[in-house]
């Protein structure tokens, strides 16, 4: 159901009525923009901490405005063991309600705007019917000033409004505005004597007039007369005196207030809905929706706090239970048969084996959505495909139990590990902002199967991790500052050699290193696993045992020399002939060229000793600093 300004009042008791009944919400928010300044891939590093992650994201997108906002919700039906849902595509737009109100700015992304464009978006509903809203501290704000204006109304008698500077004497009136107040003051007079007429409407003035009129009024006319402000059409506000008694006053005065109330929900809007899903206590389902809960929370509630442990108390009292579809798709046991957790293909891959699609009606009153023709990026049916994805993983989890069960509901404590977890991107082993407790403070970003690095966010733990891996036989530790300068000076070593030159000595090189790795160490150090994080970080290298049979190639070094190779091996300390030279290398060039080619080969020897040494090779692949 699509709900903007114009039928949101008569669709409120709609929605109400369908947050009561439900089970559980799914959510979705279409934004104006996602980052003011880095790239998407700067602003989620696979490094960001939790914390820097949210630094990143309050600083960077919060400038942007959510206006669509997706709520389907989902009950179930027992009798025909089928879910009913309920579908609202809300157009959210901070229309300013009165002068006096925010008027709030907000940024807008070329990219964003275009794709959503290309998408079908209509901006038109959004910029001339969105639904206005206010969030607390603005609503609170909102409530004072009336408040306010109503004390000093029964202050002042008939007033309905009255200045903060309204006196019980005569006022000051400036000599440019004499004449006009003078004019006023006569037309009241001719008013109070006419039978006739019941009432006055000035005509349009500025603020300061009119501030001067209910000034003069109070004092010149404390009863008899009730006084309003209203607005034409081209929003010109005017003044309209009426002669009345003291009931007619007080009952206008209610009318007044009557019509006050109900302008200030107008005001607060949208945010009603927001405070309602809150109130229910019920479970929220989104997909990747830290950006949706941060929006949600700061656009309708109050700004995001500077401090992490703030923003997770603030979230946890607004929506006391979450779950993120994305990150429920990324954890055993669903990660080892969803390849793809993005909302379009998950939604796809839960309708196949081992998976059930779960049996969904519509409500009587609320448009079908057909998944087959993919209406992605529009709010609403983006909230309701990730509640269907969120049934079809919950019901699988129910084929664990023994009996097993076909239906899981959102109250099972089969769900309850992936409650108050939002997913974090590109963070591969620990992907989540845990918001009802401390977050892991170890970060690990992998860099093939067997490195990776590892990132501590506590410096003392360092010589734990170092103490704990001296003896290992199966990876190495290093600091990131070692690893850089080890990757400098091997840089360093190969801009010593021409072009040439290094095609010549390389490929012997590499056998020679293969060999003395085969017979000394018997194991083939396939890669390194290498950590950073701001001084305090380690550098693990992973072996992989192998034996010893393999042929060598260029492109994976083997472990099994041959005659070539062993023949070289055996005279790595000595004087290399012309005549092995030739027998070893299958390149090699006439008899006067071999000896200068062996000269080089020895002094290269000489050259790689002190940091990457054949001799000593395996000493170094297990070494371990003392300090860090």
């Amino acid at each position: 159901m699509e709900i903007i300004r114009s039928n949101f009042k008569s669709n409120l008791h709609k929605v109400y009525q369908a947050i009561e009944e439900a089970d559980f919400f799914a959510i979705d928010g279409e934004f104006s923009g996602i980052s003011d300044g880095p790239s998407v891939t700067a602003l989620t590093n696979g490094f960001d901490t939790p914390e820097e992650r949210y630094q990143k994201l309050k600083k960077h997108s919060m400038d942007f405005l959510l206006f669509q906002f997706g709520l389907c919700t989902f009950k179930y039906d027992y009798t025909d063991s089928k879910y009913i849902t309920k579908s609202f595509n809300f157009y959210v737009f901070p229309k300013p309600f009165n002068r006096s109100s925010p008027d709030v700015k907000f940024v807008c992304q070329s990219s964003s705007i275009d794709f959503l464009a290309s998408q079908g978006f209509d901006f038109n509903k959004v910029f001339r019917n969105g639904i206005p809203y206010l969030n607390q501290e603005e609503e609170r704000q909102l409530r004072e000033q009336y408040d306010e204006k109503r004390l000093q109304s029964n202050g002042a008698g008939a007033l309905s409004y009255t200045s903060p500077n309204t006196s019980k004497c005569p006022v000051t009136i400036p000599d440019d505005q004499k004449k006009f107040i003078d004019q006023v003051v006569e037309k009241i007079e001719d008013l109070l004597q006419s039978e006739e007429n019941k009432n006055l409407d000035l005509e349009p003035c500025t603020g300061f007039q009119r501030k001067l009129i209910y000034q003069t009024l109070s004092w010149k006319y404390p009863k008899g007369i009730h006084v309003e402000t209203l607005e034409t059409e081209k929003k010109e506000r005017y003044i309209v005196i009426s002669k009345v008694d003291e009931e007619e006053r007080k009952r206008r005065e209610q009318q007044k207030h009557a019509k006050e109330q109900e302008e200030l929900n107008d005001a607060v809007g949208f945010s009603r809905v927001i405070h309602a899903i809150a109130n229910s206590g019920k479970l929220v389902i989104g997909h990747n929706m830290l950006l949706d809960v941060m929006h949600t929370v700061h656009q309708f509630y109050c700004p995001l706090p500077a401090d992490l442990n703030e923003f997770k108390e603030m979230t946890t009292c607004v929506f006391p239970r979450l779950l993120d579809t994305k990150l429920m798709a990324s954890t055993q046991p669903f990660k080892d048969i969803i390849n793809n957790t993005s909302l379009a293909e998950l939604e796809k891959r839960l309708k196949e084996t081992p998976f059930n699609p779960p049996k969904v009606e519509s409500a009587e009153g609320f448009p079908s959505y057909d998944t087959a023709s993919e209406q992605l990026h529009e709010a609403g049916y983006d909230a309701y495909i990730t509640g269907l994805c969120f049934i079809s993983m919950a019901n699988y989890l129910g084929s664990f139990l023994s009996p097993p069960k076909s239906h899981v509901s959102a109250r099972s404590k089969l769900i309850e590990p992936f409650f108050n977890k939002l997913f974090l991107m590109r963070v591969m082993d620990i992907p989540y902002l845990n918001l009802e407790g401390p977050d892991c403070n170890i970060q690990i970003s992998w860099i093939d199967d067997t490195s990776a690095f590892v990132s501590l966010s506590q410096p003392e733990q360092v010589p734990i991790a170092v103490n704990t891996s001296k003896y290992a036989e199966s990876y190495r530790i290093q600091t990131y500052a070692d690893y850089v300068g080890k990757k400098r000076e091997e840089k360093q070593m190969k801009r010593k050699w021409t072009e040439d030159s290094w095609k010549e000595v390389e490929p012997k090189r590499l056998n020679t290193q293969c060999v003395s790795y085969g017979l000394q160490n018997h194991h083939y150090h396939a890669n390194r696993w290498d950590c950073y994080k701001s001084g305090c970080c380690e550098h693990f290298c992973k072996k992989n045992f192998c034996g010893l049979t393999a042929t060598s190639t260029v492109g994976k070094r083997n472990l099994s020399p041959s005659r070539a190779e062993a023949g070289l091996e055996a005279r790595v300390s000595g004087e290399i002939s012309d005549t092995e030279l030739e027998q070893t290398d299958p390149c090699a060039e006439p008899l006067s060229e071999g000896r200068k080619k062996a000269k080089k080969l020895k002094r290269m020897k000489k050259d790689l000793s002190p940091t990457g040494s054949i001799s000593d090779s395996s000493a170094k692949l297990f070494e371990v600093p003392d300090t860090w």
